[in-house]
């Protein structure tokens, strides 16, 4: 675990943009295709939300994102060469166990100063249809009043392969970005309801856009077929990311 100073240090302004050259090497094995970049705001605070399939996920979003980005990262992560490139990189280490505040907060400050920040709010790698997510990505939206835009992460990870596999050398991946949107705060509702109604906002946009990705790529999910992605589903709104 990171001193609450740590994590303020790890978002410094400025710190991702230095090392998009080394995530461009890094990438470098991998056919990416790039859809519809325009649509992430070129100023101002902005809220990235991706689905999650692979380890390789978070790194490719980050590489590609037309601006520098800022990611909510797990916390354990956080450990030798790879704590190092984290922290260099300007990475946020958050303990998806528990309310961490301090991951919260340092994230809100990223928001309001005007970055890029992005998040997997499914909270772990699993089919990565976004048939369901966590509440923290909608509560930040809503406290920074800042646009959500969806990102599609797609042939990372095919059918019969595991959460841990790394695609082989070659293979072609796409990433399509979706318009950005301001999640409402329904009338009449604070707390917890309002964070629920929120949640429950993303996870349809999330959703709509993975489903409509599918489409335009003819990518296909690892354990889904795209006909029976489902459309919604309750978000778990106990948890945070």
């Amino acid at each position: 675990m990171f001193r609450p100073a740590a994590a303020e240090e790890l978002a410094r302004a400025g710190a991702p943009h230095r090392w998009r050259l080394v995530g461009r090497i890094l990438m470098s094995p991998w056919r990416r295709k790039v859809h519809l970049a325009e649509k992430l705001p070129a100023a101002g605070g902005v809220i990235v939300v991706a689905n999650h399939l692979t380890y390789l996920d978070g790194p490719l979003v980050y590489r590609i994102s037309p601006r520098p980005m800022h990611l909510l990262v797990r916390h354990d992560i956080f450990k030798g060469i790879v704590g190092w490139a984290l922290k260099s990189s300007g990475q946020i280490p958050i303990d998806r166990a528990s309310n961490d505040r301090n991951a919260l907060g340092t994230a809100l400050r990223v928001l309001r100063r005007g970055d890029v920040l992005g998040i997997f709010p499914e909270g772990t790698r699993g089919e990565g249809s976004a048939s369901s997510v966590r509440s923290g990505a909608a509560w930040l939206a809503l406290q920074a009043e800042v646009p959500i835009v969806p990102v599609a992460v797609l042939g990372t990870r095919r059918g019969g392969e595991p959460s841990r596999f790394l695609p082989p050398p070659g293979r072609k991946i796409d990433i399509v970005f979706g318009d950005p949107v301001y999640l409402e705060k329904p009338a009449g509702q604070s707390g917890r309801a309002a964070r629920l109604a929120a949640s429950k906002q993303l996870q349809a946009i999330l959703a709509n856009h993975v489903r409509q990705s599918l489409q335009l790529t003819g990518q296909t999910l690892p354990s889904v077929a795209q006909a029976d992605m489902v459309a919604s589903s309750t978000p778990n709104g106990d948890a945070n990311f």
